[in-house]
């Protein structure tokens, strides 16, 4: 099921049954960062209020919500935006389950200050998430403990006791989830392979979207995306065989996503 709609986020997710989604993955257009077609002065914290608090309606028990949102500096002073909205959700209801980082390649702007490589990724939980499949990665320190209770595998450890008991043990798995920090390379040739995504300002990287639409969901499940903008979050829901609901307001990023979904 793919249903995309085009028109205003607050009057379209009153369509949307409460209780019914399992993991919502946005983007807003925060602090006016980026213009949007001239669409800027429609968003404020008025409507991210009223946002965060529908999308708690529209949420499954155990559902997920990932919000990804950075600052602006004004005055030499960043906003602190993103953190009103983590309240804000919290004031919701929402637990805030995990604040992640979303580490990208940034062009220098030659600042006063040291680069902005980064944006927030806040896990938005109601009541404890349902599903959670974590992406694991090769490491020398597996999280399981070896033979001998609370004692994890390290080189240095396991040198020291194969010289004991001249006999190299072998360690209980070579990986671990991943942290939860993501660096996720952006631009042409990295965030999409879609050439017509790029006439929108603000490209979600699919690396991202699908990365926490296979931790956060199961196959069958329903993806939600309010700002879908150039469509990324249902271009991945699709491909890992999710359903997708996705909302934008602006009628030409609205024919993009259209397009790279459909295709």
């Amino acid at each position: 099921m793919i249903n995309l709609m085009q028109g205003d986020c607050l009057e379209r997710m009153k369509e949307i049954p409460g209780g019914s989604i399992d993991l919502t993955v946005t983007s807003p257009p925060y602090d006016n960062l980026r213009s949007y077609n001239g669409n800027n002065a429609q968003w404020g914290e008025h409507v991210w209020k009223e946002v965060l608090t529908d999308l708690y309606r529209v949420t499954k028990k155990g559902g997920v919500v990932v919000w990804v949102v950075g600052d602006a500096t004004i005055k030499g002073s960043e906003t602190g935006t993103s953190f009103k909205q983590a309240l804000w959700a919290m004031e919701c209801g929402f637990n805030l389950h995990d604040t992640m980082i979303y580490k990208k390649n940034s062009i220098p702007k030659n600042h006063n200050r040291y680069e902005q490589d980064f944006e927030y990724m806040f896990i938005f939980s109601k009541g404890k998430p349902l599903s959670f499949n974590s992406i694991r990665i090769p490491t020398l320190y597996p999280e399981k403990p070896t033979a001998r209770k609370n004692s994890f595998y390290s080189k240095t450890n396991e040198t020291m006791r194969s010289a004991r008991s001249e006999k190299a043990r072998k360690p209980v798995g070579v990986d671990k989830i991943k942290g939860n920090i993501w660096s996720i390379s952006t631009g042409k040739g990295h965030s999409t392979l879609d050439s017509i995504a790029f006439k929108h300002p603000a490209i979600f990287p699919e690396k991202l979207a699908n990365d926490h639409i296979i931790s956060w969901s199961n196959e069958g499940d329903i993806v939600f995306d309010p700002f879908m903008g150039s469509g990324t979050t249902g271009k991945m829901a699709k491909i890992n065989n999710r359903n997708f609901i996705g909302i934008e307001l602006d009628e030409n990023y609205f024919n993009i996503a259209k397009e790279r979904i459909n295709k």
